[in-house]
C-alpha cells in the first residue's frame, strides 16, 4: 500500500509531466460565514462543537442563545440566557434577551419584569412600548413612544405597531422611507408586502414580495406570504402548491421556523380540514388560529363551541370584531336572545363607522348587517347597492340581498336576484 504524501514527489523522468497538486484539504466555515449566510444550524453546531473540544468560541454561550432564538427555538434560547444572567460579565446584556425571548413566548408578565430589572436603553424602550401594546395600556405606550428616535430599530419598531394597530399605510410610509435611504435593506419589502396583503392589494402585496424572494427563495415568513397570496388571487391548492418546499424542509426537521405557521395556514388552504387536530394547540401561538378554529365552528354548525371560544377574548382588530359580531349573530337567531343579537349590531356598527373601514367593502358589509339585524331594510340596501357589482355571483350576498329587497317591498326586484342564488334555482327546476 502506498502511503499518501503532503506534496507530490518531483519526476526524476526528463520531459515527464509533473503531477497534478493534490487537492486542498476543505476548510472549516467560521462562525462569521455561518451567521452571515443565516445557517444558524451550522454556527450551533460549531459553537457546541469547539465548546465540548475546549476551545469555546468567545462568548459562545451568548451566541448560542442568539441562534436558538433566529432559528425559532425559544425554548433553548430562554435556558441559555437564564443561565447567562446569573453571571455577572453577560448580567445586563443576557437580561434583556431573556426578556425578548419571554416575550416571543408570550409571557409578557415575564418579558415585563425582566425587561425592568435592566438600565435603561433603546432596546428596553422598544420591548416595553411593545408590552404596552399587548397590555393594551395606552398611557404607558404614548410614554414610551415618546422616547422613540428617528434611527431605524427605533422607526421599525413604530412601523410594527402601526401594523399591529391595523394602521398599515403608516407603516408603508415608514418602511418606504427607509427603503429610499437603504436600498440594501431588501427584508423590508417582506414587510411593504404584508402590509399590502393586509390592504387586500394582493397583486400589489407579490410585486413587491418578488424584489425579496429573489435573493432569498428560502425565506419561510416569504414563501408562506406568497402563498397567501395566491390564496387570494386563485384558491387553496395553488397556495398549498406554494409551500410545498418548506413543508418538506419544516418535517424534515432541519428547520422548524415558521413550522407553526405552515401548519395553521395548511388547514385554511385545505378548507378546514384537520383544524380539530392543528388548530387547538396553536391558540396561544398564532392569533388566527383562534378566529380560524370559530370560523371552523361555524361551518360545522356548532354554535356553542364557537361562542365559548371567542366570548372572552377582547378583539383588537375589523377581522376580530367582525367574527365576534357573527358568532352573536348566529347564536342570537339560534337561541331567540336579543342581547347576542344587540351585542352583533354594535360591532358590526363599530366596524362599518370606524375611518379605516367605513369606504371599505367589508365596511359597508358591515354596516348592512347592522341595519338587517335593525329591520332597517331601505338603509340595508343602500350598503349592499353600493357594493353589489362585486358580488354579482355570490349566493350568500344574493340571498341577503334578495331578503332585503322582499322586506322593504320590491318584490319583482327580489325574485331576480334570488334567481342567481343557486339553490332557489334547484327549486323551481
Amino acid at each position: 500500500m502506498i502511503l499518501s504524501r503532503q506534496r507530490p514527489a518531483a519526476s526524476t523522468l526528463s520531459g515527464a509531466k509533473e503531477k497534478e497538486p493534490a487537492k486542498k484539504q476543505q476548510k472549516i466555515p467560521e462562525l462569521e460565514e455561518f451567521l452571515q449566510n443565516r445557517d444558524y444550524t451550522g454556527a450551533i453546531t460549531l459553537l457546541e462543537f469547539n465548546k465540548n473540544a475546549n476551545k469555546p468560541h468567545k462568548d459562545a454561550d451568548m451566541w448560542i442563545g442568539y441562534c436558538a432564538f433566529h432559528l425559532g427555538d425559544y425554548k433553548k434560547a430562554l435556558e441559555v440566557y437564564n443561565v447567562l444572567g446569573k453571571q455577572k460579565n453577560y448580567q445586563q446584556e443576557a437580561l434583556l434577551n431573556y426578556a425578548c425571548v419571554c416575550f416571543y413566548l408570550g409571557m409578557y408578565k415575564e418579558s415585563e419584569e425582566a425587561c425592568k430589572k435592566n438600565s435603561k436603553s433603546p432596546l428596553q424602550n422598544r420591548l416595553l412600548f411593545h408590552l404596552s401594546h399587548k397590555f393594551n395600556d395606552e398611557k404607558q405606550l404614548l410614554s414610551y413612544h415618546q422616547y422613540l428616535q428617528d434611527q431605524f430599530e427605533d422607526q421599525m419598531c413604530l412601523a410594527s405597531i402601526h401594523y399591529m394597530r391595523s394602521h398599515y399605510q403608516e407603516a408603508i410610509d415608514i418602511y418606504k422611507r427607509i427603503l429610499l435611504e437603504n436600498r440594501s435593506f431588501l427584508a423590508l419589502n417582506v414587510y411593504v408586502a404584508l402590509c399590502y396583503y393586509k390592504l387586500d392589494y394582493y397583486d400589489v402585496s407579490q410585486e413587491v414580495l418578488a424584489v425579496y424572494l429573489q435573493s432569498f427563495p428560502d425565506s419561510s415568513i416569504a414563501v408562506n406570504l406568497k402563498a397567501c397570496n395566491h390564496f387570494k388571487l386563485y384558491n387553496g391548492k395553488a397556495a398549498e402548491a406554494e409551500l410545498k418546499h418548506l413543508r418538506d424542509v419544516t418535517s424534515s426537521g432541519a428547520f422548524s421556523f415558521g413550522s407553526e405557521l405552515i401548519k395553521h395556514n395548511l388547514v385554511v388552504f385545505r378548507g378546514g380540514e384537520g383544524a380539530l387536530q392543528a388548530l387547538p394547540p396553536l391558540i396561544d401561538v398564532i392569533p388566527e388560529a383562534r378566529l380560524n378554529l370559530v370560523i371552523y365552528y361555524l361551518r360545522q354548525d356548532d354554535l356553542q363551541e364557537a361562542y365559548n371560544l371567542i366570548k372572552d377574548h377582547e378583539p383588537t382588530g375589523p377581522q376580530e370584531y367582525v367574527i365576534k359580531a357573527v358568532v352573536n349573530a348566529a347564536l342570537g337567531q339560534a337561541e331567540g336572545s336579543r342581547e347576542h343579537l344587540k351585542i352583533s349590531q354594535q360591532y358590526f356598527q363599530l366596524v362599518g363607522s370606524s375611518a379605516s373601514e367605513c369606504d371599505t367593502i367589508h365596511g359597508r358589509q358591515c354596516m348592512a348587517s347592522c341595519f338587517f339585524l335593525l329591520k332597517q331594510f331601505d338603509d340595508v340596501l343602500i350598503y349592499l347597492n353600493s357594493i353589489k357589482t362585486y358580488f354579482y355571483n355570490d349566493d350568500d350576498f344574493n340571498f341577503n340581498y334578495g331578503q332585503a329587497k322582499a322586506s322593504s317591498g320590491n318584490y319583482k326586484e327580489a325574485e331576480e336576484v334570488l334567481m342567481r342564488f343557486v339553490p332557489c334555482v334547484r327549486a323551481f327546476r
